[in-house]
Protein backbone atom coordinates (compact mmCIF):
# COMPACT_ATOMS: atom_id res chain seq x y z
CA UNK A 1 0.00 0.00 0.00
CA UNK A 2 1.37 3.67 -0.72
CA UNK A 3 0.92 6.47 1.90
CA UNK A 4 -0.41 9.77 0.66
CA UNK A 5 2.62 12.39 1.09
CA UNK A 6 0.88 15.13 2.37
CA UNK A 7 -1.02 12.45 5.39
CA UNK A 8 0.53 9.81 6.44
CA UNK A 9 -2.07 8.59 8.07
CA UNK A 10 -2.39 4.58 7.84
CA UNK A 11 -6.31 5.25 6.74
CA UNK A 12 -5.31 7.33 3.72
CA UNK A 13 -3.49 5.55 0.41
CA UNK A 14 -2.52 7.39 -2.85
CA UNK A 15 -3.27 4.75 -5.59
CA UNK A 16 -1.99 7.18 -8.29
CA UNK A 17 0.80 4.77 -9.19
CA UNK A 18 -0.96 2.00 -9.90
CA UNK A 19 -3.74 4.01 -12.43
CA UNK A 20 -0.13 4.41 -14.21
CA UNK A 21 0.24 0.29 -14.73
CA UNK A 22 -3.38 -0.63 -15.14
CA UNK A 23 -6.11 -0.33 -17.57
CA UNK A 24 -9.99 -0.38 -16.81
CA UNK A 25 -9.65 -0.64 -13.22
CA UNK A 26 -10.56 2.61 -12.15
CA UNK A 27 -13.63 1.43 -10.95
CA UNK A 28 -11.93 -0.69 -8.69
CA UNK A 29 -9.72 2.03 -7.92
CA UNK A 30 -12.65 4.39 -6.85
CA UNK A 31 -13.72 1.88 -4.50
CA UNK A 32 -10.86 1.15 -2.39
CA UNK A 33 -10.62 4.68 -2.27
CA UNK A 34 -14.14 5.31 -1.13
CA UNK A 35 -13.78 2.66 1.30
CA UNK A 36 -10.26 4.01 2.74
CA UNK A 37 -12.62 6.89 3.63
CA UNK A 38 -15.43 5.78 5.39
CA UNK A 39 -16.09 6.66 8.67
CA UNK A 40 -16.60 3.43 10.94
CA UNK A 41 -19.76 4.67 12.95
CA UNK A 42 -21.62 5.85 9.36
CA UNK A 43 -21.20 1.77 8.48
CA UNK A 44 -22.49 0.25 11.89
CA UNK A 45 -26.19 0.44 11.67
CA UNK A 46 -27.69 -1.66 10.63
CA UNK A 47 -25.89 -4.60 11.13
CA UNK A 48 -25.30 -7.05 8.87
CA UNK A 49 -23.29 -10.50 7.45
CA UNK A 50 -22.52 -11.42 3.94
CA UNK A 51 -22.26 -14.83 3.24
CA UNK A 52 -20.76 -16.79 0.19
CA UNK A 53 -23.77 -19.28 -0.03
CA UNK A 54 -22.47 -21.44 -2.95
CA UNK A 55 -20.24 -21.00 -6.03
CA UNK A 56 -21.76 -17.92 -7.75
CA UNK A 57 -24.69 -16.99 -5.12
CA UNK A 58 -24.28 -14.61 -1.95
CA UNK A 59 -26.62 -13.44 0.75
CA UNK A 60 -27.00 -10.07 2.66
CA UNK A 61 -28.35 -10.68 6.04
CA UNK A 62 -29.26 -7.25 7.87
CA UNK A 63 -30.93 -7.12 11.79
CA UNK A 64 -34.13 -4.92 11.07
CA UNK A 65 -35.55 -5.24 14.74
CA UNK A 66 -38.62 -3.10 14.60
CA UNK A 67 -39.29 -2.56 10.81
CA UNK A 68 -41.67 -4.33 8.70
CA UNK A 69 -42.26 -4.34 5.02
CA UNK A 70 -43.98 -1.52 4.21
CA UNK A 71 -40.99 0.58 6.34
CA UNK A 72 -38.17 -0.58 3.69
CA UNK A 73 -37.40 -0.71 0.27
CA UNK A 74 -34.62 -2.24 -1.78
CA UNK A 75 -33.37 -1.16 -4.76
CA UNK A 76 -30.91 -1.94 -7.60
CA UNK A 77 -29.70 0.38 -10.25
CA UNK A 78 -26.77 -0.78 -12.21
CA UNK A 79 -24.02 -2.18 -10.00
CA UNK A 80 -25.22 -0.82 -6.47
CA UNK A 81 -27.83 -2.12 -4.17
CA UNK A 82 -29.65 -0.42 -2.00
CA UNK A 83 -31.75 -1.18 1.09
CA UNK A 84 -33.10 2.32 2.54
CA UNK A 85 -35.58 1.97 6.14
CA UNK A 86 -37.51 4.77 7.22
CA UNK A 87 -40.30 4.52 9.89
CA UNK A 88 -43.52 6.00 9.57
CA UNK A 89 -43.44 9.75 11.66
CA UNK A 90 -47.19 9.74 12.34
CA UNK A 91 -46.64 6.12 13.92
CA UNK A 92 -43.59 7.06 15.96
CA UNK A 93 -45.07 10.29 17.17
CA UNK A 94 -48.20 8.63 18.02
CA UNK A 95 -46.31 6.05 20.50
CA UNK A 96 -46.87 7.97 23.70
CA UNK A 97 -44.53 4.48 25.66
CA UNK A 98 -42.44 5.86 28.21
CA UNK A 99 -39.07 4.06 27.67
CA UNK A 100 -36.82 3.14 30.96
CA UNK A 101 -34.45 1.86 28.15
CA UNK A 102 -34.59 1.82 24.38
CA UNK A 103 -31.55 -0.09 23.16
CA UNK A 104 -33.87 -1.32 19.84
CA UNK A 105 -32.69 1.74 17.33
CA UNK A 106 -35.71 2.32 14.90
CA UNK A 107 -34.04 4.92 13.14
CA UNK A 108 -34.09 5.88 9.66
CA UNK A 109 -31.53 3.97 7.33
CA UNK A 110 -29.50 3.82 4.31
CA UNK A 111 -27.64 0.91 3.48
CA UNK A 112 -25.47 0.61 -0.16
CA UNK A 113 -23.72 -2.19 -1.43
CA UNK A 114 -21.60 -1.99 -4.47
CA UNK A 115 -22.19 -5.12 -6.66
CA UNK A 116 -19.82 -7.17 -9.16
CA UNK A 117 -20.32 -7.40 -12.53
CA UNK A 118 -23.19 -9.85 -13.47
CA UNK A 119 -24.27 -9.94 -9.62
CA UNK A 120 -28.07 -10.20 -9.90
CA UNK A 121 -30.52 -9.73 -6.85
CA UNK A 122 -33.06 -12.89 -6.83
CA UNK A 123 -35.01 -12.57 -3.36
CA UNK A 124 -35.73 -10.63 -0.54
CA UNK A 125 -37.42 -11.80 2.48
CA UNK A 126 -37.93 -10.65 6.27
CA UNK A 127 -38.06 -13.22 9.01
CA UNK A 128 -37.65 -12.62 12.77
CA UNK A 129 -36.84 -9.15 12.01
CA UNK A 130 -33.77 -10.55 9.31
CA UNK A 131 -33.88 -9.09 5.91
CA UNK A 132 -32.03 -11.72 3.56
CA UNK A 133 -31.17 -10.76 0.42
CA UNK A 134 -30.34 -13.65 -1.79
CA UNK A 135 -27.41 -12.60 -4.99
CA UNK A 136 -26.29 -14.95 -8.03
CA UNK A 137 -23.98 -14.49 -10.09
CA UNK A 138 -24.96 -14.84 -13.84
CA UNK A 139 -22.23 -14.85 -15.79
CA UNK A 140 -23.54 -14.57 -19.72
CA UNK A 141 -22.94 -17.66 -21.90
CA UNK A 142 -20.58 -15.28 -24.93
CA UNK A 143 -18.57 -14.61 -21.19
CA UNK A 144 -18.10 -18.05 -20.00
CA UNK A 145 -14.80 -19.63 -21.26
CA UNK A 146 -14.86 -21.40 -24.05
CA UNK A 147 -12.30 -24.51 -26.12
CA UNK A 148 -11.20 -23.55 -28.99
CA UNK A 149 -10.01 -26.35 -31.29
CA UNK A 150 -5.80 -26.48 -32.46
CA UNK A 151 -5.91 -27.67 -35.95
CA UNK A 152 -3.01 -28.93 -37.16
CA UNK A 153 -1.91 -27.66 -40.52
CA UNK A 154 0.62 -29.49 -42.78
CA UNK A 155 3.27 -27.71 -44.84
CA UNK A 156 2.53 -28.30 -48.79
CA UNK A 157 6.32 -30.04 -49.36
CA UNK A 158 4.69 -32.71 -46.78
CA UNK A 159 1.73 -32.91 -48.95
CA UNK A 160 3.90 -33.50 -52.15
CA UNK A 161 6.22 -36.15 -50.49
CA UNK A 162 3.20 -38.11 -49.27
CA UNK A 163 1.70 -37.72 -52.92
CA UNK A 164 5.35 -38.89 -54.37
CA UNK A 165 5.34 -41.94 -52.24
CA UNK A 166 2.08 -43.29 -53.09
Amino acid sequence: MLLNKENMDMRSFDYSPLYRASVGFDRMMKQLDAASRMDDSATSYPPYNIEKTGDDSYRITMAVAGFGEEDMTVTVKENSLSVVGKKDTAEAEADATAYLHRGIANRTFERRFDLADHIKVVAARLENGLLSIDLVREVPEAMKPRSIKIESLQPATAKALENQAA
